[in-house]
């Protein structure tokens, strides 16, 4: 006899239209209720199921989201407008993850991750992986890393720097990830899959190569898969998505996402209507020139207003 009890569970993935859901750290496939479904699960979406048979479920609630994160996924048809795409929900911390080289650091790519998670409001850990090839820095790239490391530190952010040849900073990863529901993103290359075997012995996940030729890898993971660590902690691998356009930001808001400019809003000669680029009296450019604000730091915020068009 089935047990028509219902249960909560956490969404790990989607194929073929059924949902793989963890309940009690087992592994359960669900089939859609035929109900009206406004919003299709992700993973990190917490879900009610009543058992159907001995070894699937059917999914008949999607419970209350605390948030979601988002993508501004390409649009449909030539002259469509773009879509939302919801990469996942219920985040408790964002980890972008970047390797010291093979794949080059790209600092703008990690700021448009940081404004990712700050226009959501969830909290962001940096990665920084393959710590063991260090030494093949020149003293002047290994001076620069250090200095970046370190402003994002001052602005609030963790940076925790790993190393899967060595296990350094591994169990430091592991113990910040527990108890949560956290994301890995970064592009191909960058060992976020060596470090998801870290992180979930036993997975035995598939690690790409990265191309000599081109110094970029080649994509492991095709889809956005949750992880169960436990009962309660959870890491989501998302692909590398070659293009991550942010979605719901609005050109006035893209500051407020650069904690270090944050103090200086309302404070310019056009107030709210300054664009912060060439206008007078304009306290973040200001800010940039009394060394309050890095150089970097504003460039990056001004490329990613030109390149989303915001």
């Amino acid at each position: 006899m089935i047990d028509k009890t219902h249960f909560t569970g956490i969404v790990l993935s989607k194929s073929n239209g059924k949902i793989l859901v963890s309940i009690n750290n087992q592994e359960v496939w669900c089939r859609l209720g035929s109900q009206q479904w406004e919003e299709t699960p992700v993973p990190g979406d917490a879900v009610t199921v009543v058992w159907q048979t001995d070894q699937e479920g059917e999914l008949i609630n999607l419970q209350p989201r605390r948030n979601k994160l988002s993508r501004r996924a390409a649009a449909p048809k030539p002259g469509a407008f773009p879509q939302e795409q919801i990469i996942a929900a219920n985040v408790d911390l964002v980890v972008p993850v970047f390797s010291i080289t093979k794949p080059e650091l790209k600092w703008n790519l990690l700021d448009r991750y940081l404004v990712l998670a700050e226009s959501a409001g969830i909290p962001a850990l940096i990665c920084i992986t393959k710590l063991d090839q260090l030494r093949t820095l020149k003293p002047a790239q290994q001076a620069e890393l250090r200095d970046r490391l370190d402003l994002y530190r001052t602005l609030g952010y963790a940076v925790i720097e790993t190393s899967c040849v060595n296990q350094e900073g591994i169990d430091t990863l592991v113990e910040t990830l527990t108890g949560s529901i956290s994301i890995l993103m970064g592009k191909s290359g960058v060992g976020k899959t060596s470090l998801m075997n870290q992180i979930l012995p036993g997975q035995d996940l598939r690690v790409g190569a990265v191309s000599e030729k081109l110094k970029k890898g080649r994509h492991t993971t095709s889809f956005v898969k949750a992880y169960a660590m436990d009962n309660s902690s959870y890491v989501i691998d998302a692909p590398g998505m070659r293009e991550l356009g942010l979605w719901d930001v609005f050109p006035e808001d893209l500051p407020a996402y650069f904690p270090e400019m944050r103090p200086f809003l309302g404070s310019c000669k056009f107030r709210l209507n300054c664009q912060h680029e060439d206008e007078p009296g304009c306290a973040i450019r200001q800010a940039v020139m009394n060394g309050k604000i890095d150089p970097y730091r504003y460039a990056s915020y001004l490329r990613l207003k030109e390149e989303d068009d915001v």
